[in-house]
């Protein structure tokens, strides 16, 4: 007799079916602020200002972030720890300059006459910092979730070597790198 064996269904894991809502809530709210954005944008009074030359530098930071971010979960994957830790710790710096480096941008505009909030601001210009600002809030988020890994990475608890923890992470970081370009191309082009 032969014995029929019905395949496993492959499951995703719980956390990363959670994550994958949580992405999707994210992408949700980002399309109604740039549909807010281009609605708005045709009201007489709307300012048209350049965006701050830093921001191309944030944008090189955050997508060498996401190829420090791939080249850890794949040094994860192969239990090399050393370059493991290294690369997730400079994931997390590159994520904290990131975020250094948008500040400065709204530095910039603020030094420039463009107010962001409150009186003699522009809705042009609150637009802009509600945006940017959620999207830097959602990358302190992932160096948040990377200082944890770099903390796990160097502490001398007992090693767990799942790498569900570091592919959630992993997905997670990239998505912010895909949505800061998403949102940077947006920003430049319909700003003018």
């Amino acid at each position: 007799m032969s014995t029929v064996t019905s395949p496993e269904r492959k499951r995703i894991h719980p956390h990363k079916f959670t994550m994958w809502l949580a992405l999707g809530s994210i992408i949700m709210m980002f399309a109604a602020l740039t549909s807010a954005y281009i609605v708005k944008k045709e009201q007489s009074n709307w300012l048209l200002f350049p965006l701050p030359k830093i921001f191309w530098y944030s944008t090189l930071v955050i997508l060498f972030s996401s190829l420090t971010m791939f080249l850890s979960a794949k040094a994860f994957k192969a239990r090399d720890m050393v370059k493991y830790r290294t690369l997730i710790t400079l994931t997390a710096v590159l994520g904290i300059l990131f975020g250094a480096l948008q500040w400065t941008g709204f530095t910039d505009l603020q030094l420039h006459g463009v107010k962001i909030f409150g009186v003699g601001s522009n809705a042009s210009a609150s637009f802009l910092g509600i945006i940017v600002g959620l999207h830097v809030v959602h990358v302190l988020g992932g160096v948040i979730a990377l200082l944890v890994l770099f903390f796990r990475a160097f502490s001398n608890k007992q090693k767990i070597y799942s790498p569900v923890p570091v592919e959630i992470v992993s997905t997670y970081w990239h998505f912010v790198d895909i949505l800061w370009i998403y949102l940077f191309i947006f920003l430049s082009f319909v700003n003018r």
